[in-house]
C-alpha cells in the first residue's frame, strides 16, 4: 500500500516537474516570441527612420530641384508641376494706404466678410471686423447664382449694418478683395476663371467662368455698390499682409491643412508674361509648390500607398508629406503595419486603426509634445481615437518616436522648399554691399500650433544657409492672410489711389 503510494506520489512529482518545465518552457517562447515581435517592430520603426532621412546634402538637392522647377515654370504654362501662376499682383500694400476696404475670403463651407480701416503712414489698421458665415450644404452643388446671391446677401446685411463713420466719401464706391481658395487661371488682378472646384464643392455652371463677374453680378442684383479690386488667394494675401507691417517680406509660405508658397519675382524673369511690364518692375508669383515633386524627396512604401489611394494620384506629392491634411495620416499607416506584422498593440489588430484619416496632425501633435514622464497623452489619444487601452511605457514611446520621424521629414522638407525659393531670387547668400535683409511670412495651423514643427523648420533653413546668410533672412508669423491680406490688396489695387496722391 504504502509502495503503492509512494509511486503516486513520484508520478504526481515528475508530472508536476514536467508541467512547471512545460509552463516554463511556454514563459521562454512566449518571451522570445514577443521579443522577437518587439525586434520586428523596432526594424520597422528603423527601416521607416531610415527612409524618411533627410540629410543636409538631400535637401540642398531637393532646393536645387525646386529652383529648377521655378525656372520651368515661369518659362512656359505647363512648363513644370509647379505652375508658378501669375498673379497680376504688381503692387503689394506699403503701409500708406489709406480708408474702409473690405474682404470676401472663401475659402471652403465657411466664408468671412471683413472690414478694414485703414489709417496711412505710421497709423496702419486702425479698425477691423468681420462676420462668419456656413455654406448650406445644399447651395455647394446647385448654382452659380444661388450660391453667389447668397454669399451677396451677407455682404449686404454686414453693410446695412455698419456705422456712419464707415461710410464712403460721396463719388467713391467701396472696395474689395476677394480670396477664392479654389484653382483659378486668373487674366487680370481682378477677373479669373474658375478651373475646378475642390473641397466638395459641385456647382457645374460655374466652371470656366469668371469668378468676379459672378459676384459682381450677385452684388448688383442685392443692390450692393461694391467694386471687387483684387481676387487673391490666401498666400498671396498672406504676402500682402506681411509686406504691410515689414517692407523686407519677399516670400509667404503657407503650412496647414494643404502647403503653398508666393514670392516677390523680376517682371523680366518671366518669359511667359506677354503683357506690358508693371510700373514696379515686380509681379508676385503663386508657385503652387504642393504640386512640387522630385526624384531626391525621401518617400516610403507609405506614402506611396497613401497617393495611389487618394482622390488624386499622382498630384501634389509634396503636399502628402509636408501638410497637415496628410502627417497624422502617415504616422496610421506605419502603425497599422507594426500592428498587422509584429502585434504591437497585442494579438489582435485595432479595428480603428484601419480607418483612413482617422489619426488626425493635431492628436498627432499633442502626442509628439507630450512632456509627462508616463506619456500619459500619448496613451489617452491611443485610447479615445483608435480604442487602445493599456499601451505600455515602450509601446508610447515608440509612438512619440514615429511622430518625430514624419513631422521632422515634412518640416525639413519645406525648410528645402524656402531655400529653393531664396536661391531663385538669389538671397542664398551675401552679396556685396552688406547683408540684404529678407523676410519669410509663414501662416497656417500646421505651422502656428506644431512647435516641433516650426521650430525644426526654422532650424533647419538656418543649418541649410549657414550662419552668415541665416543672420539676413528672419521667419515671421504673419496672420490672416486671407481676410486683412486681401482688404490691403484692395486698397494697393484701388481705383482711387491716383486721386489720393
Amino acid at each position: 500500500m504504502k509502495e503503492g503510494t509512494g509511486k503516486v506520489a513520484v508520478a504526481a512529482a515528475v508530472i508536476g516537474a514536467a508541467a512547471a518545465v512545460g509552463v516554463a518552457a511556454y514563459i521562454v517562447r512566449q518571451r522570445m516570441k514577443s521579443s522577437g515581435k518587439w525586434a520586428r517592430a523596432l526594424a520597422i520603426v528603423k527601416e521607416f527612420e531610415e527612409k524618411c532621412g533627410t540629410p543636409e546634402v538631400k535637401l540642398k538637392q531637393v532646393a536645387d530641384a525646386m529652383t529648377v522647377e521655378m525656372h520651368a515654370g515661369l518659362a512656359s504654362e505647363g512648363g513644370s508641376k509647379l505652375k508658378m501662376l501669375i498673379s497680376y499682383v504688381d503692387n503689394l500694400p506699403n503701409g500708406d494706404e489709406e480708408g474702409v476696404f473690405y474682404a470676401l475670403d472663401l475659402g471652403g463651407t465657411n466664408f468671412r466678410v471683413l472690414r478694414v480701416q485703414l489709417g496711412g503712414k505710421e497709423v496702419g489698421i486702425v479698425h477691423q471686423e468681420f462676420a462668419e458665415a456656413s455654406i448650406p450644404p445644399a447651395l455647394m452643388g446647385q448654382t452659380s447664382d444661388a450660391l453667389f446671391d447668397y454669399i451677396a446677401e451677407k455682404l449686404a446685411n454686414f453693410v446695412a449694418e455698419e456705422e456712419q463713420r464707415f461710410q464712403q466719401p460721396p463719388g467713391r464706391q467701396r472696395e474689395l478683395g476677394f480670396t477664392f481658395s479654389f484653382p483659378v487661371m486668373q487674366t487680370s488682378i481682378n477677373s479669373g476663371n474658375l478651373i475646378r472646384w475642390t473641397k466638395g464643392f459641385s456647382i457645374d455652371d460655374a466652371v470656366g467662368q469668371d469668378m468676379v463677374a459672378e459676384l459682381t453680378k450677385a452684388l448688383q442684383r442685392k443692390g450692393v455698390e461694391m467694386r471687387v479690386a483684387a481676387l487673391v488667394n490666401d498666400t498671396i494675401g498672406t504676402l500682402a499682409g506681411g509686406r504691410y507691417t515689414n517692407k523686407d517680406v519677399a516670400v509667404a509660405a503657407i503650412l496647414g491643412t494643404g502647403t503653398n508658397a508666393a514670392y516677390v519675382e523680376r517682371a523680366q524673369a518671366i518669359p511667359k508674361w506677354h503683357g506690358p511690364l508693371p510700373k514696379s518692375g515686380e509681379m508676385v508669383i503663386n508657385m503652387e509648390w504642393g504640386n512640387f515633386r522630385s526624384s531626391h524627396l525621401p518617400l516610403t512604401e507609405y506614402d506611396h500607398a497613401l497617393d495611389v489611394e487618394s482622390l488624386n494620384p499622382g498630384e501634389q506629392i509634396f503636399e502628402k508629406i509636408a501638410s497637415g491634411m496628410y502627417l497624422g495620416e502617415i504616422l496610421r499607416r506605419v502603425l497599422l503595419k507594426i500592428a498587422e506584422e509584429a502585434a504591437f498593440f497585442g494579438d489582435e489588430v485595432p479595428p480603428k486603426l484601419k480607418i483612413p484619416f482617422i489619426l488626425r496632425t493635431p492628436e498627432m501633435s499633442a502626442m509628439h509634445h507630450d512632456m509627462s514622464s508616463d506619456l500619459k497623452v500619448v496613451g489617452n489619444k491611443l485610447k479615445d481615437i483608435l480604442e487602445i487601452s493599456n499601451s505600455s511605457l515602450k509601446t508610447r514611446r515608440v509612438v512619440v518616436e514615429l511622430c518625430n520621424i514624419v513631422a521632422t521629414r515634412g518640416a525639413r522638407l519645406a525648410a528645402a522648399g524656402v531655400l529653393g525659393i531664396l536661391k531663385k531670387m538669389g538671397r542664398d547668400t551675401l552679396r556685396e554691399g552688406g547683408p540684404q535683409k529678407t523676410v519669410i511670412a509663414m501662416d497656417g495651423g500646421l505651422y502656428e500650433h506644431y512647435t516641433e514643427y516650426s521650430k525644426c523648420l526654422e532650424n533647419t533653413l538656418r543649418e541649410l544657409l549657414g550662419e552668415e546668410t541665416a543672420s539676413s533672412i528672419v521667419v515671421e508669423h504673419s496672420n490672416d492672410g486671407s481676410g486683412i491680406g486681401a482688404a490691403l490688396l484692395a486698397a494697393s489695387h484701388s481705383l482711387y489711389l491716383e486721386h489720393n496722391s
